[in-house]
């Protein structure tokens, strides 16, 4: 479980698969079936110490049923199994993002347009908000993928892109770019 649960809050954010957490943890010398990790991560989810985020496709409106993500309820509990590391700032900064938007009651899931991901597609009330989460928007190539991703989408729900940094003018091609501290205070 301890294994399992570092596993976890190393790749918190990050596509789950039971089988290759298996197959990980049978690399450590941990025999353990995907069916244990399956209700493992249930009974962990279950006590409040993960969230389960499903993947859903935008296109065809409907919900995958394997793939989802894992977010944790406490940073200091992901931080206490791992440390903190800045290699994983950004998977820190998904996880606040998720976290505020959870607390703003928020129905949230992973969303899909082919194999372009958009971090969060968050629903509330019968409208919908689009949520990318990069640590910094300053390279063209960032830019390109977290705002390029959107333009794909064809509703015209609101699309935020959330980081570490300002950003400079109000939008860009539409997009709204917020800083985390402005996310947080003025986000509800």
């Amino acid at each position: 479980m301890e294994q399992l649960l570092k596993f976890l809050a190393s790749n918190t954010g990050k596509l789950f698969s039971a089988r290759n957490i298996s197959d990980y943890l049978k690399r450590q010398q941990i025999k353990i079936g995907v069916q244990q990790v399956t209700e493992y991560v249930s009974a962990i989810s279950k006590a409040f110490v993960i969230d389960k985020v499903p993947r859903y496709d935008i296109i065809r409106k409907k919900v995958f049923e394997v793939g989802e993500k894992y977010y944790f309820e406490d940073l200091g509990i992901r931080n206490m199994l791992v440390g903190y590391r800045v290699q994983d700032k950004a998977q820190v900064l998904e996880n606040v993002v998720y976290r505020h938007l959870h607390t703003c009651d928020y129905d949230i899931k992973v969303g899909y347009i082919g194999d372009l991901e958009i971090d969060f597609v968050c629903e509330q009330g019968g409208e919908k908000l689009y949520v990318q989460v990069p640590y910094l928007s300053q390279d063209e190539k960032t830019i390109e993928r977290e705002f390029g991703n959107f333009l794909k989408i064809s509703d015209n729900y609101p699309k935020i892109v959330v980081s570490m940094d300002e950003f400079t003018g109000n939008t860009y091609e539409g997009v709204k770019h917020v800083s985390l501290r402005k996310f947080l205070t003025e986000w509800q």
